[in-house]
């Protein structure tokens, strides 16, 4: 599975640069991650989880890895993004490299600092943000769709479909629809997919200011748009593993372990991913040439007081190719 990035947007002045400085100051830097060298604007943050510190002194283990999430911080949004204005087209190139989308919506009043619209008031915030989205997102199926209607005029079928499938996405957002939210599965068409619309991606409303300052309807509208969200106070550290928190939630996503005297290591996955694919994880050869799970809930091997004590018990499950992988499951992999 591709690394959990998460690229971080609002208008200028909602919060997003004090998140960002948050996240920097929790980022690591662990030696084999392959993204150990970070540019500027993005922190590498560890996936709390207990599990790991629990699962590493049962083993003794030289070391601990957490799963981790990439914060990509991308310059503030203004109105006209999607021409150019401000950073624009850089602004809205970054959002395509990252799995989701965290948008920082500023709820909280303080009249010494400025808002660039001139007033607070998060749902007109929320619409502008996603206008430019889907503006972008309208240029780029438009322009895959001059080259499409020349090759479904040949005759061939799934180029035809191809641009049926582009015009009802077209259709979509010129409706003001964000992508994922067209009906008809469209945007999981191999031929919406490879164009990675900024608005097909999992969108969470980070709504920066305390619970008195959220109103209810703008919960309701973001739940409307089939999106999550969270109230935090950005500049409090703690929020941040909410956030993560609410990331894996909303993405579906969970984490293996695996533990011994080398390294205790989470491993991301999708949830309802088999075993051989989350064997692939650790390493591809080992999808290909997968044999069989040893298994343990990560609570049942604390218990056990170890894996041979586990073995022992008889509470270590064999699992073979079609075993669904649960989230805390500690697995040691035999392949071929």
């Amino acid at each position: 599975m591709s690394k959990l990035s998460i690229g971080i947007v609002g208008l200028p002045n909602v919060g997003k640069s004090t998140l960002f400085k948050v996240i920097t100051k929790q980022s690591v830097v662990i030696a084999n991650y392959p993204f150990a060298t970070i540019d500027p604007n993005v922190g590498v943050v560890p996936v709390p989880d207990e599990r790991l510190t629990k699962l590493a002194v049962l083993s003794n283990s030289k070391q601990i890895i957490p799963a981790v999430v990439e914060f990509y911080d991308i310059a503030g949004l203004v109105k006209g993004a999607n021409q150019g204005e401000g950073l624009g087209n850089q602004f809205l190139s970054h959002i395509r490299e990252v799995r989701a989308v965290v948008q920082v919506v500023r709820c909280f009043v303080d009249h010494d600092i400025i808002h660039v619209e001139t007033g607070v008031d998060p749902l007109r915030d929320i619409e502008i943000i996603n206008t430019e989205l889907i503006l972008k997102d309208l240029e780029t199926v438009e322009k895959r769709m001059q080259k499409l209607e020349g090759e479904a005029r040949t005759g061939d079928k799934q180029k035809a479909k191809d641009f049926e499938t582009a015009t009802l996405v077209r259709d979509g957002l010129r409706r003001n629809i964000l992508a994922r939210n067209i009906e008809g599965g469209v945007i999981d068409e191999p031929i919406i997919t490879e164009l990675s619309l900024l608005t097909s991606k999992p969108q969470i409303y980070l709504f920066n200011g305390d619970e008195e300052d959220v109103p209810d309807e703008l919960k309701e509208y973001v739940r409307s748009i089939n999106a999550g969200y969270l109230v935090a106070n950005v500049a409090l550290a703690d929020d941040i593993h909410e956030l993560i928190k609410k990331a894996y939630e909303v993405l579906g996503l969970i984490s293996f372990l695996t533990t011994g005297g080398d390294e205790t290591r989470a491993w991301t996955i999708t949830q309802g991913m088999k075993a051989p694919q989350a064997a692939g994880v650790i390493h591809t050869d080992f999808e290909h040439k997968f044999i069989r799970a040893e298994t343990i809930a990560w609570d049942k091997l604390l218990e056990a007081g170890g894996w041979s004590e586990a073995k022992q018990r008889g509470w270590l499950r064999v699992e073979g190719k079609e075993y669904v992988m649960q989230d805390g499951d500690v697995v040691e992999i035999r392949h071929g």
